[in-house]
């Protein structure tokens, strides 16, 4: 299934595709040939279990629907301006899985457009501009949509925060400001009254408040109760829409629900959603209601979209939601994030590293840290273990602000099994990560240097030079009481054969660069 060396897609690579696009693993990147279920595979044939990929939500080249794209292709593809039944049947079966008021959709093209339709709606209907949004959000790759996403525009080269855009604190309940509050998501949700009512001393109003239902690059965030419908409560008070970007957490991922936001009891005015959408076929909508659907068509406006709602993406879209059903993927999500949580919430208690974890369904996130009293990011240790996982054949990677959170989004037909064998397989990694802090007297620098540009990590050779060395056991650090002391005792039992030293030049000899997810390489986000 190679049709080329190795080697000869990579020049090609480097020769025509611009280098903003970005390879995980950039020196030694991953080549997939193929894929099925929730396991990818390389040119070699080895096998890779696959933990990020929630655009393949029912699984990689799930033959149903694989089959449902090709038989409509060999019958008829055209635009949405001929009747068709797929379009139509399609609108009728997604509608139903949401709030009865829900009842218009536009059928788009990716999450981005999906985004950018919205804000379009929202500015039609209010006769406003301004957005507010949550900080560290990611809502698309457009230009306003860039605008509107802290995650991107506030990155270096990039042009920063417009006036039109209101920027407030996410619901971050590890590190935010009201995360010990007695009522945090009143007191979040109250950052976008202050928002609002500071716009408003400016002389500018408010078209909408947009959030993704649980934040994803900003870290795997799961709202408090009440936090989307005080916030709700505040932007309508102000005369603003409601918008839910269900692009990364939409289609059952959190379990219960169809939809993220139904968890936090509040209906939107509009919602967004895309990437899992189609399995990978690129196909998106935004719904609404009729009175703002009815709005947006005053003054005879009208709205078209040349591959929107076309019938192969149409019947893609129409087999997905059918398997989710059919192979009970909502319940899978329960039953599998369920246990992957309890866990890594046990490994709490023998990993110092892990600061957090938190999770719905699976959509799950592990912050990892260098103290849990201080809550300092362990960056680097994240960036490590991304890279020795992928030893190990399990494919992770990062969000957050600070790029230290582990992120799990994987297909919905994610088994037990697997979920065993990734708890397996992270447990040998932050165990070889405390051998690395009680063995290395410069670890904090060696960690601190992962995420520096330009700085190799020995990707095939850190993992072994640690393989070598004692194993040891570690204090129970649930308490967090784990001290200098402790550490400074385990440094003197060192592996003979690996003084700091020679740890020290194995990492020096070893030429291959840690690429460190900035979560942008996620399918950028939201397409």
């Amino acid at each position: 299934m190679e049709s080329l060396p190795k080697e000869q897609t990579l020049t090609l690579r480097n020769k025509h595709i611009g280098i903003v696009q970005k390879l995980w693993f950039k020196e030694n990147p991953l080549k997939i040939v193929r894929a099925k279920g929730q396991y990818m595979y390389d040119e070699r044939g080895a096998k890779y279990l696959d933990c990020i990929n929630n655009v393949c939500h029912v699984g990689h080249s799930h033959p149903e629907v694989a089959k449902a794209g090709a038989d409509q292709m060999f019958v008829l593809n055209t635009n949405s301006r001929f009747l068709h039944d797929n379009l139509v049947m399609y609108a009728d079966k997604l509608t139903k899985t949401l709030p009865e008021k829900l009842s218009v959709v536009f059928m788009v093209n990716s999450g981005s457009e999906a985004n950018d339709l919205a804000l379009r709606l929202a500015r039609k209907y209010t006769g406003n501009k301004d957005v507010v949004c949550l900080n560290h959000a990611y809502h698309g790759h457009l230009t306003e949509l860039i605008d509107i996403s802290p995650y991107k525009h506030n990155k270096p080269g990039m042009e920063g925060k417009k006036e039109w855009v209101h920027v407030v604190e996410p619901p971050d309940m590890y590190r935010g400001t009201h995360c010990n509050a007695q009522n945090p998501g009143e007191m979040f949700a109250s950052e976008i009254k202050k928002a609002i009512d500071d716009a408003h001393t400016k002389d500018r109003k408010i078209c909408a408040f947009i959030s993704e239902s649980l934040q994803s690059c900003g870290g795997q965030l799961i709202y408090p109760p009440n936090y989307l419908k005080s916030s709700y409560k505040y932007a309508r008070e102000a005369g603003a829409l409601c918008i839910a970007d269900e692009v990364q957490v939409g289609f059952g991922r959190c379990g219960t629900e169809w939809w993220a936001f139904q968890h936090q009891d509040v209906i939107p005015d509009i919602v967004t959603m895309g990437k899992p959408m189609g399995n990978g076929h690129p196909v998106a909508a935004v719904i609404t209601t009729e009175e703002i659907a009815a709005k947006f068509s005053e003054g005879g406006h009208e709205y078209f979209n040349t591959y929107g709602g076309n019938p192969v993406s149409c019947a893609i879209a129409m087999k997905v939601l059918d398997v989710i059903e059919k192979e009970k993927m909502r319940e899978n999500a329960i039953q599998v994030g369920d246990f992957l949580i309890t866990e890594l919430k046990t490994m709490m208690n023998r990993y110092h590293l892990i600061g957090d974890v938190r999770g719905r369904g699976l959509f799950i996130g592990i912050e990892i840290v260098r103290n849990r009293s201080t809550k300092e990011p362990a960056t680097g240790e994240a960036a490590y273990l991304v890279t020795s996982m992928r030893e190990k054949m399990v494919l992770i990677s990062t969000e957050g602000p600070y790029g230290n959170i582990l992120k799990f989004k994987p297909p919905m037909c994610f088994s037990m099994d697997d979920a065993r064998f990734l708890v397996e397989k992270l447990a040998l990694c932050l165990k070889e990560l405390e051998v690395l802090r009680v063995n290395t007297t410069n670890y904090e620098a060696t960690m601190g240097n992962l995420v520096k540009p330009g700085h190799c990590l020995p990707y095939h050779g850190l993992t072994g030079a640690v393989s070598n060395m004692e194993l040891m056991d570690f204090p129970d650090v649930s308490s967090g009481s784990s001290n200098g002391a402790d550490v400074r005792q385990k440094r003197k039992r060192r592996s003979p054969n690996h003084s700091d030293e020679g740890f020290d030049e194995e990492i020096k000899k070893q030429k291959i660069k840690v690429v460190v997810d900035e979560a942008e390489e996620d399918g950028a986000g939201v397409d």
